[in-house]
């Protein structure tokens, strides 16, 4: 699952490292504000060279980014992850669902298949059951 989220970095929290199984690791987590009607705080994490990345910015900078959530149980409790995969600058706005998967394919005219997008009516309504 890939989903985007933009917002203004409010908090850069401290690198963290250490060894693992897997050999020297280090992560950074940050903090940022959608800029909704209500607007959310998300904790995210930096691993490896993200984390470089991440010490180019500062707190307050628009930002854009490419998130995977993950969930994993121990000793029969949830924890959640909220990684970053890809960070871009600038481009504000709220948080940014995944790209809509609203297409159709339709052939053109040597056979071919062709993906073309589907638009909704001017009321935003869709002849979709659901």
């Amino acid at each position: 699952m890939a989903l985007e989220i933009s917002g203004k970095i409010v908090k850069i929290l401290a690198e963290q490292s250490g060894t693992g199984k897997n050999g020297v690791w280090k992560k950074q987590d940050f903090v940022i504000e959608t800029a909704e009607q209500f607007p959310k705080k998300v904790c995210i994490s930096a691993w490896g060279d993200k984390v470089d990345q991440l010490q180019s910015l500062s707190e307050g900078e628009e930002v854009r980014v490419a998130i995977n959530v993950e969930s994993r149980e121990y000793n029969d409790r949830w924890y959640t992850d909220v990684k970053a995969w890809k960070i871009e600058t600038g481009s504000g706005g709220g948080s940014v669902a995944p790209k809509s998967n609203n297409y159709k394919k339709a052939e053109t005219q040597n056979g071919a298949s062709e993906i073309t997008t589907f638009h909704a009516d001017a009321d935003g309504e869709d002849d979709l059951p659901f």
